[in-house]
């Protein structure tokens, strides 16, 4: 279980735009987990992978901004509570990455995840 986290935590580092604050960062990297150590855990084995640069206060993805997020995303109707932000919504979005849904996630919450 650890291993599936570690690896998604690194995806979501590596998706939408390449620079952000560490607490954008993290943000991305808790919609796979809370705990504290396995996030640093995350932030360090992306780094150490190259998939990020951290200068203390920012990081920067070697991922590039692929295309159109709307394609790593579902969009459905219905009653929903967005994971990030514990908003009712009406219409939830999800996130699909590496074969795995994450959601459901408000419009705003969504953009801000995938770095848009």
């Amino acid at each position: 279980m650890e291993h599936q986290a570690l690896e998604d935590g690194i995806v979501f580092l590596t998706q939408g735009k390449r620079e952000m604050t560490l607490s954008e960062a993290i943000g991305r990297i808790e919609i796979v987990t809370k705990d504290p150590q396995l996030t640093r855990k995350i932030l360090e084995e992306a780094e150490r992978r190259g998939a990020i640069e951290r200068d203390g206060v920012g990081v920067k993805s070697s991922g590039s901004v692929s295309g159109d997020y709307r394609s790593k995303v579902k969009i459905r109707v219905g009653e929903f509570t967005c994971c990030r932000c514990g908003s009712s919504l009406s219409t939830g979005y999800f996130i699909i990455l590496n074969d795995r849904e994450w959601g459901p996630f408000g419009s705003t919450c969504v953009k801000k995840i995938m770095g848009f």
